[in-house]
């Protein structure tokens, strides 16, 4: 149907619908019959193909690649399987099988926060106003539209105020397109010159519209081209791009050392037998084969995935939902946190409490009808916090909106925007029409000649407009937010409605005064931004006094800090303002562009920013900062978009709860990589020392472990702690250090080194329970050894807890932690102490002297780092 050549009466009658929408029962059959409002999606991968694709890393390829030449070994050598086969291809299954879960488990959580910000769309059903998620729409629903607005579906515009739509995702038109309600001539209009229609895939740049659905889902046009359209995936973030930057390294360095050690063997080989046998290059190729498992941290990315996903799906449970992922690292070293005041620092619950007006009725009726808020049956009202608020003052004076639109309907308007601080409408009466206009007090005073006064109008005089701002003053002193209201009587509607032809001659009827409390938990988030060394600012469009009032009492306004307007700043030179701009911490009276140049001059500094946004205009300076934070409740869809973390409470003190989340996802994560890495470099230091050192003083090939032994402890000893250091609550004083640099390393702050010696401990532990065991025999040696690398693995876990402070005196548990260790526990002591399970992992029965030696020499592990841990808090201490 080309509902583009119909009337909007045609269409209507066409889709089966009125201007009050459908009603519920209605809406429910239309979804039933078709279907849900989304695109359909790609695919997902079936279990199997997720299960085969874990199979493509190349370490396990060499597993399996030794698995089958141990079972080629076994067969002509013995006649059967060696138990190392069932072992390396049950270890390989199991990874794979963790791999798929730990993918499903990351999908869910992501898919539960696309779930929790998905769009909405305010509706008309059976005739009163409602929001809905956009997903529910079906053809025939009559919506509302405005500046921000996502279009949800396909429609045709039934009331269009100066409606500009943003359709280059369809067109590639980057210009704004003019839209109205008229039908088009002709057979085949393209589709960038359908002035009446507005389509899924693009927003509302600018105006007011309502729109009655005619297509949803795959039906749309959109939907029509869905399939040649590919979903960007999700870029890693700069922790997961540099973790697989290092594995790789980590690849191809032990593949090298792997053929080294090879070629060593082989040489000896030579040199003792004077050729090669095959049993001498098969136990060659297992010793290199175990060095690249023991190199190797084959869960490190997934490890990391997972913490990730954990933590973000902790954000969203405390209202900050995470877009990106990368926004994750960029909290944790937040420096600056630029909030809008309205909704953010304050509760969005605005309410009329002072008026100054010659006829407050008037003031009310005025108010009221030129705003896009509504007043329901129930006395509720749907809308914009402040007009809201309004509209809620009218019903207070006995003026329900509903019944002053049915006396004097809209006909034209001139809708707000920030540059002209102002909005009109124009009304239709029983005497012709009256235009009202609202807005910013300076901006409204400056469109006035006339005022009301004793009944009657008259000119306006200096002495009135100096009253008049006397008035505002004293309530923008009191922290009220202040809007003038003014009118026009008209005999007919102006040729051209604009702006510039409504706005002037007016006659100033009055002013209402609204109060929006600050959030009370918010004094406090400031108090612990200040603690945690981010600076907070806040930028408001409202008059500077007001501004001040909340940023004092809020503690934002600090000593030798200054509040400027947006015109003042427009004075100040770029090169100036990227010097100054730590001495503002209040902006007032800002336009949307004054932010983009904020975030960029605190960006010039190397500050890590955050910037909050509602509006369509917020979105430039929202993708400009390092972590663009959007407005769940107030904001636009397409500031939403842009955004890498939605405030589903629109709060300021849950910025800061995410920037304490993301300190505390970045310092696990280290905790596990540093836990991780220094296990393998001491596993690596093993297989090197005892091939290189004790293999050449024994004249053979000779290695401690078996692929079978290190397979073990990287799969039971390793992962599962690993990852339960990921759900370690936040330090003590994670809120008191000064936030990391944006550039910092992920091996910064001394772990690199710390890994080193740390691997090299547990290394010269292991090797130690070796030689005691290999008094008796070469056997116990490596039950030993298994044991002794085992143990101090899972209490090295422990003592990751914390980077710097000391395990003892922490005040929080970690039963995650706890019950990985104690499941790794009890799945290493069956394979030391029952029979079967010795023969499988070629290990022995010990004497209660060698386990307590090896127990002692597993536990060492602890003291010795306890002790470098409280050097090093010593020696910052005194630096």
């Amino acid at each position: 149907m080309k509902h583009y050549l119909e009337t909007a009466e045609t269409v209507l009658s066409e889709v089966q619908s009125t201007k009050e929408g459908l009603t519920a029962a209605e809406a429910k059959e239309r979804l039933a019959k078709y279907g849900e409002n989304k695109l359909a999606q790609p695919p997902k991968p079936t279990l199997l193909a997720r299960f085969l694709e874990q199979f493509k890393n190349p370490m396990i390829l060499v597993l399996l690649a030794a698995a089958v030449i141990s079972a080629i070994t076994g067969i002509i050598s013995e006649g059967r399987l060696e138990a190392d086969v069932f072992i390396i291809l049950f270890v390989v299954i199991a990874n794979a099988v963790l791999g798929v879960y730990q993918e499903n488990k990351a999908e869910a959580a992501i898919e539960a926060l696309q779930a929790m910000s998905a769009a909405q769309s305010k509706v008309f059903r059976s005739g009163e106003l409602i929001v809905v998620p956009s997903a529910e729409l079906v053809p025939g629903d009559v919506i509302t539209l405005e500046a921000g607005d996502n279009v949800p579906a396909d429609c045709r515009i039934l009331e269009a105020a100066a409606l500009k739509a943003e359709e280059s995702a369809l067109t590639g038109e980057s210009v704004p397109c003019d839209k109205d309600t008229e039908a088009l001539s002709g057979e085949e209009v393209p589709l960038g010159d359908r002035r009446n229609m507005l389509y899924m895939g693009s927003s509302i740049a600018y105006g007011r519209a309502e729109a009655v659905v005619v297509a949803t889902g795959m039906q749309t046009e959109m939907g029509k081209i869905a399939g040649a359209i590919a979903e960007a995936e999700d870029d890693e973030t700069p922790l997961q791009k540099s973790l697989t930057q290092l594995s790789k390294i980590l690849s191809v360095a032990v593949l090298v050392i792997c053929l080294i050690i090879l070629g060593i063997s082989v040489l000896q080989m030579l040199v003792q037998n004077g050729a090669i046998t095959l049993p001498g290059f098969l136990s060659s190729f297992m010793i290199a084969v175990s060095l690249a498992v023991a190199a190797i941290p084959e869960g490190l990315a997934a490890v990391v995935t997972v913490v990730l996903s954990i933590g973000v799906t902790n954000m969203s449970k405390r209202g900050a939902v995470i877009r990106k992922l990368t926004a994750v690292e960029a909290l944790g070293c937040a420096q600056v946190i630029c909030s809008d005041k309205t909704g953010t620092l304050t509760q969005n619950k605005m309410t009329v409490v002072e008026a100054h007006a010659d006829d407050e009725k008037l003031l009310a009726k005025a108010m009221a009808l030129c705003c896009d808020a509504q007043l329901n049956t129930d006395d509720s009202v749907t809308g914009e916090p402040t007009e809201a608020a309004l509209v809620a003052y009218a019903n207070k004076c006995e003026l329900k909106k509903y019944t002053l639109e049915e006396a004097a309907p809209r006909v034209a308007e001139a809708p707000f925007d920030s540059l002209r601080k102002m909005m009109s409408t124009v009304h239709k009466t029983e005497n012709g029409f009256v235009q009202y206009t609202k807005g910013a007090p300076d901006e409204v005073l400056r469109c006035c000649t006339q005022i009301l006064d004793g009944g009657s109008v008259r000119p306006m005089t200096d002495d009135d407009r100096t009253e008049i701002l006397r008035q505002n003053k004293e309530m923008a002193d009191k922290a009220l937010r202040v809007l003038l209201a003014a009118y026009r009587e008209l005999t007919m509607l102006p040729e051209r409605i604009s702006p510039e032809a409504l706005e002037h001659d007016l006659i100033y009827i009055g002013m209402t005064g609204m109060i929006d409390p600050v959030r009370p938990e918010v004094k406090d988030a400031i108090g612990l931004c200040r603690t945690a060394g981010i600076r907070p600012v806040m930028i408001t469009g409202d008059h500077r006094d007001t501004a001040v009032a909340i940023a004092k009492e809020l503690g934002i306004l600090g000593e030798g800090q200054q509040a400027i307007t947006g015109a003042e700043l427009s004075k100040i030179p770029d090169a100036e303002f990227n010097e100054t701009v730590g001495n503002y911490s209040v902006y007032a009276r800002v336009q949307p562009e004054h932010k983009v140049r904020i975030v960029n001059a605190w960006k010039q500094q190397g500050k890590t920013t955050a910037m909050t946004g509602d509006g369509v205009n917020d979105a430039p300076s929202i993708k400009s900062a390092d972590i663009g934070v959007g407005m769940g409740i107030t904001g636009t869809d397409v500031t939403k978009n842009v955004a890498d973390m939605v405030l589903t409470d629109d709060n300021f003190a849950t910025i800061v709860g995410a920037v304490e989340e993301g300190r505390r996802i970045y310092d696990n994560i280290r905790k596990a990589i540093q836990f991780l890495l220094s296990s393998n470099l001491s596993e690596v230091l093993c297989i090197l020392i005892a091939t290189l050192g004790l293999g050449s003083l024994t004249g053979g090939s000779f290695t401690i472990f078996s692929p079978v032994h290190l397979l073990w402890i990287n799969l039971i000893t390793d992962c599962f702690p690993a990852v339960a250091l990921g759900m370690e609550p936040a330090e003590r004083g994670i809120m008191n250090r000064k936030p990391r640099s944006g550039n910092a390393h992920i091996f910064s702050d001394g772990m690199g080194i710390n890994l080193l010696w740390q691997g090299f401990v547990i290394a010269a532990l292991t090797l130690a329970a070796y030689v005691v065991g290999a008094r008796t025999s070469h056997e116990a040696g490596t039950t030993m050894a298994f044991l002794t690398l085992s143990f101090s693995e899972m209490l090295h876990a422990w003592n990751m807890r914390s980077l710097r402070g000391s395990v003892f005196t922490m005040e929080h548990h970690n039963p995650a932690l706890i019950g990985s260790i104690a499941l790794s526990f009890a799945l290493t002591v069956p394979v030391l102490l029952i029979p079967a399970l010795q023969k499988v992992f070629s290990l022995v029965p010990l004497t209660g002297v060698q386990y307590l030696w090896a127990v002692l020499l597993a536990a060492a592990i602890v003291p010795v780092v306890e002790i470098v841990k409280a050097i090093s808090r010593i020696t910052a201490k005194k630096d």
